[in-house]
C-alpha cells in the first residue's frame, strides 16, 4: 500500500524511511540515511536491502507472546502483547474469525517484504507469499478466511525492485509491476485478479466477502477503485487530483475510509510530473470517509500533517489512525494512534510514543486491537506487531 505524505511530514517521513505510512500503499523503502522511527508501508512499495536490525542468532528471539506495560496514559489499553522481534513487520490485519494475523515482514533470508501469517498469539510464522519480488498489504478473504489477498512484484522479476534516485530528495517509488493475487490460506493455488500494467495494491476486503478495494493508476491517477472477489466489475470512487489510497470498508460495508494528498497549483504539477516517472513526493495526507460508491465524501481531518493507516471502529461511528499532528513543531517525527469521531469531530490521542506507533486495526468485536510499533524494540529501526485488548 502507498505507505506516505506533506510539506512539513515530509521531513519526518524522510527521517523515518518508511514507506510504509501509506499502509496498503506503496511501498516502504529502505532509505540511505538513518531510520529512527520504525514506521517506515509499507509503505507497500519497498527496496530492500537485508535488514540488520534482527536479533544476533547468539540472542534468539523471545517465544511470543510477550507481555508489556502500556503508557500509563494509553487508557484505552490493557494486557499489551508483543508478536514479532527484530526486523520490519507491518500492516497486520485481523483473519474475519480472530484467530490468526497476515502481515508483510522483511527478514532473513527474504532482501524484501514477503507475506506472512501467523496465530494471535505469534506462534506459527508461515510464509505464504511466494518468496519472490516484493509484497504489500495482504489481507484474508472474508467471511471464511479460506483465502488470501497481496499485492506482488515476483511476476515481473523474481529480484527486489530497484530503489528509488534520492539525489532528487525523499520519494516513494510507485512500482508498475504490483498486481494484486489471491492465494489458498497456505500460498497455494496463486491467482492474479489485475492485470492493467500500471500500479494495482493496496488491497482489502469488505466484511461480507463482496467487494476488494484497492489503489490503482490505471486511469493515469492514483485513486480508490472497488471490484469483485473475481477481479471483476471494476469500478472508479475517486476522482480528485492526487493520491487516494490505505482504503478499508466499515464493518457494515458502506461506507470506505482512506487516506489522500489532493496537491494544487504547482505542487499538483510536481506531483504529475513525478508520477509520470512512476514516483511520488511525500505530502500532506488527510482522511476521508465515502460511501462505498463514491459518493457523499467527507474530509475528517484538516491539521496539515501526516495522518495514515485509517480504520473504522466496528461501531461505525469512529475511526483510529496513526499521525504525527502532535509533533510537527519538532519535526513531525513522532508517530502515535488517534481516534476521531467519523465527522471530524472528537479527537483523542490513545497512544504515547517517541516514536512510532501504526497500522490499527480492530478485531470484529472491537474488544482487541492489533498495530506495529517502533516500542520495546531490542535494535533501533526495528518494527514489530503488538496486540491490546481495547477498553472504551
Amino acid at each position: 500500500m502507498l505507505t506516505s505524505l506533506r510539506p512539513l511530514a515530509s521531513t519526518s517521513i524522510a527521517l523515518l524511511g518508511v514507506a510504509w505510512l501509506v499502509g496498503c500503499g506503496p511501498v516502504r523503502t529502505s532509505e540511505p540515511t538513518s531510520r529512527p522511527s520504525a514506521m517506515a508501508e509499507h509503505d507497500h512499495s519497498g527496496h530492500g536491502t537485508p535488514s540488520t536490525s534482527t536479533p544476533p542468532a547468539s540472542q534468539p528471539a523471545p517465544t511470543p507472546p510477550v507481555a508489556h506495560d502500556p503508557d500509563p496514559r494509553e487508557k484505552h489499553f490493557r494486557n499489551l502483547r508483543q508478536l514479532t522481534f527484530g526486523g520490519e513487520n507491518a500492516e497486520a490485519y485481523w483473519s474475519a474469525d480472530g484467530e490468526r494475523l497476515i502481515f508483510q515482514s522483511t527478514r532473513p533470508p527474504y532482501d524484501c517484504d514477503q507475506i506472512f501469517t501467523m496465530n494471535a498469539d505469534g506462534t506459527d510464522v508461515r510464509l505464504v507469499s511466494t518468496g519472490e519480488g516484493r509484497t504489500t498489504c495482504a489481507y484474508f478473504f472474508y467471511p471464511d478466511d479460506r483465502r488470501i489477498l497481496f499485492s506482488s512484484t515476483h511476476e515481473t522479476d523474481a529480484s527486489c525492485p530497484e530503489r528509488p534516485d534520492y539525489s532528487r530528495g525523499y520519494v516513494w517509488p510507485i512500482y508498475s509491476s504490483y498486481d494484486i493475487y489471491t492465494a489458498n490460506v497456505d500460498g497455494t493455488d496463486l491467482r492474479k485478479l489485475t492485470n492493467s500494467g500500471t500500479y494495482d495494491a493496496e488491497a482489502t476486503m469488505a466484511v461480507d466477502g463482496s467487494r476488494i478495494v484497492f489503489t490503482s493508476m490505471r486511469d493515469g491517477d492514483l485513486d480508490v477503485y472497488t471490484m469483485n472477489t473475481d477481479g471483476t466489475d471494476v469500478r472508479r470512487i475517486t476522482t480528485t487530483p492526487g493520491y487516494d489510497g490505505g482504503a478499508f470498508f466499515s464493518f457494515d460495508g458502506k461506507k470506505i475510509v482512506y487516506r489522500a494528498a489532493h496537491p494544487e497549483g504547482e505542487a499538483l504539477e510536481d506531483y504529475r510530473m513525478l508520477l509520470a516517472e512512476g514516483l511520488i513526493r511525500p505530502t500532506e495526507l488527510d482522511l476521508y470517509v465515502v460511501d462505498a460508491d463514491g459518493s457523499n465524501r467527507v474530509r475528517v481531518t484538516h491539521n496539515h500533517a501526516a495522518n495514515f493507516g485509517p480504520f473504522m471502529h466496528p461501531d461505525g461511528k469512529r475511526i483510529i489512525f496513526s499521525s504525527n499532528m502532535h509533533s510537527l513543531d519538532k519535526g513531525g517525527r513522532e508517530f502515535d494512534l488517534f481516534i476521531i469521531n467519523a465527522d471530524g469531530t472528537g479527537l483523542e490521542q490513545v497512544t504515547f510514543t517517541e516514536e512510532f506507533d501504526g497500522f490499527p486495526m480492530f478485531s470484529a468485536d472491537g474488544k482487541t486491537l492489533v498495530f506495529c510499533s517502533n516500542r520495546h524494540h531490542a535494535n533501533p529501526g526495528e518494527t514489530n506487531v503488538f496486540v491490546v485488548d481495547w477498553v472504551d
